[in-house]
């Protein structure tokens, strides 16, 4: 997706347990709840939630700081909350786009296809994702997932007439 536009993506920190393919400080940073709360209470985040019990997922300052520092523009992959606490800090410096599935089954279909999640995670997932798609229009923009390419597509247009 960069195309030019020196994009990189923040990478955000999450007190999950990391599964066997993932990778410290590329997929996410890897840290126990205690020392999440920790920089919690230190201030260190732009924005945080605590997704299931004891299950945080947020933001780091310095992450975003670093990728700034380096020249390049920062993309977040983050939920709804998390990209909604972005834009209302960043605001118009922020670009906010919303990607949603073709259709709640399409998206079971997809994560189930994945085989990453027990059937009681699958089931939270989808309900978490039910009620985020209710927040779509508070995006600037929406894209819809269902041709990959055209997704691609029309997020580089999107991307581009914003830098400009």
């Amino acid at each position: 997706l960069d195309a030019g536009f020196n994009l990189k993506f923040s990478i955000s920190a999450c007190s999950r347990e990391k599964r066997p393919n993932e990778v410290d400080g590329k997929d996410y940073y890897y840290i126990s709840a205690e020392e999440f709360k920790r920089k919690i209470s230190l201030d260190e985040f732009i924005e945080w939630e605590e997704v299931y019990k004891d299950h945080f997922y947020g933001t780091l300052k310095s992450e975003v700081n670093r990728i700034w520092e380096s020249g390049n523009h920062v993309i977040f992959d983050v939920d709804v909350v998390g990209g909604l606490n972005i834009k209302k800090i960043y605001k118009e410096i922020a670009l906010s786009i919303f990607i949603m599935p073709p259709s709640i089954e399409e998206l079971e279909i997809r994560l189930r296809k994945r085989s990453t999640e027990s059937e009681e995670s699958l089931r939270k997932r989808m309900s978490k994702a039910k009620h985020e798609l209710t927040f779509a229009f508070s995006f600037d923009n929406i894209i819809v997932n269902d041709e990959l390419e055209n997704a691609i597509e029309e997020t580089h247009e999107i991307v581009e007439t914003f830098l400009k």
